[in-house]
């Protein structure tokens, strides 16, 4: 018999990857949804496919009559509680698949109470923007023994992603390793685009030319985040597509690796103190586009363009 889902996380990625478990996963039971915050499972529920999911009223539900449970949560301490809630119970011989962006360290603890319990662990954690989740184009990093992420491969590529990234038998925290890392250069990369677009304003070359250059040579999440800054969505936004408080969270992850590593990433550090401006000025409404708007007071212009 094919196992028993559960997804437990409904945010801006959770949602677009249940999205594309009930369309694409060939799933032989509806998908048991939980948040903490019930009235988003009950408000995502009428939009997936009729018959396909089901709201579970607790998180004990969920992960009782589940046989792979998938969580994806906001930080370390989300999912920590999580696991050591879900942990109370019966959970030997169950699956989890831990989708959250969080510390190694976070990550091997939790394996460590997982494994503790009779259950397995397999770190997942994902590469793109919501609407690669709203369309299955993530790109997946599994990590954890090779039985167990065999068992999770079917859900990943072509049904959540458009590709995997491998790391079967490898531990768990070299998935979220790699997920902190390349974060960093996301990070980057929209400091990069902050800082030409507002040297090409201040310069004189003006932001237009300055974006075809980007549309032209660097095409994709490059061209993206330039868009999103030429048009104001990273002010104008009611949710933040990636809120600044995650991305301040994921930024002190890479700072504290790289000093338990004895090297520095000074791009990060940079990157982070123009995060802290858009906190300030945003609130937990900003996003990490909002380093443009950093960047322009940085240079005497207004944060809104």
């Amino acid at each position: 018999m094919a196992p028993q889902l559960a997804w437990i996380g409904l945010g801006n990625m959770g949602r677009g990857m249940c999205k594309s478990l009930v369309e694409k996963g060939n799933l032989e039971q509806p998908l048991i949804i939980f948040n903490r915050t019930r009235q988003r499972a009950t408000d995502l529920q009428p939009k997936l496919p009729s018959g396909k999911s089901t709201v579970a009223s607790s998180l004990d539900e969920a992960v009782s009559k589940a046989d792979i449970i998938f969580t994806c949560l906001g930080d370390d301490a989300a999912i920590s509680d999580t696991i050591a809630a879900a942990v109370q119970s019966d959970v030997h011989g169950k699956l989890f698949v831990d989708c959250s962006t969080v510390h190694p360290n976070t990550t091997n603890m939790l394996a460590k109470s997982i494994q503790g319990q009779g259950a397995e662990l397999i770190a997942c954690p994902v590469f793109g923007a919501p609407a690669m989740a709203d369309s299955g184009q993530l790109i997946c990093v599994l990590a954890g023994p090779t039985s167990a992420v065999k068992q999770v491969i079917p859900y990943c590529k072509g049904v959540m992603g458009r590709a995997n990234i491998d790391f079967s038998d490898q531990p768990q925290s070299k998935a979220t390793l790699l997920k902190v890392i390349g974060n960093t250069m996301i990070l980057n990369m929209i400091e990069s685009v902050s800082e030409g677009h507002v040297l090409a304003e201040k310069s004189g070359l003006g932001t237009e030319n300055m974006h075809q250059y980007i549309e032209t040579m660097f095409p994709g999440p490059y061209a993206a985040y330039s868009n999103r800054m030429m048009g104001g969505d990273y002010y104008k936004r009611e949710e933040p597509l990636f809120a600044v408080d995650l991305a301040r969270k994921d930024a002190k992850h890479a700072l504290n690796l790289a000093e338990a590593s004895g090297t520095r990433m000074k791009d990060v550090e940079v990157a982070d103190s123009h995060l802290a401006a858009v906190q300030k000025h945003m609130g937990s409404k900003g996003d990490i586009a909002g380093i443009y708007g950093a960047t322009r007071q940085e240079a005497g212009l207004p944060f809104e363009n």
